[in-house]
């Protein structure tokens, strides 16, 4: 089940609005199909994604902590 947000392009612009904290991230092609789901600090990890152009659009959830946000994962993987 994937994440029930919309999707944003990933781009500098997106980078920079996104939370400086941990959350889970859904990365996807330009059709919007799921190529990746992680955790982490959100910032951090799509700027990693927008260097290694691994993908066009993203969205993400927000989580209280680490552990949180991995619990949110596992609900959908």
């Amino acid at each position: 089940m994937s994440l029930r947000k919309r999707w944003r392009d990933l781009d500098g612009a997106t980078v920079r609005r996104a939370p400086d904290r941990y959350g889970v991230y859904e990365l996807g092609d330009e059709e919007g199909t799921v190529v990746d789901l992680g955790v982490g600090v959100l910032r951090d990890e799509l700027k990693d994604a927008l260097a290694y152009g691994t993908a066009a659009k993203v969205r993400w959830e927000e989580a209280a902590s680490k552990e949180h946000a991995e619990r949110i994962a596992d609900e959908h993987r």
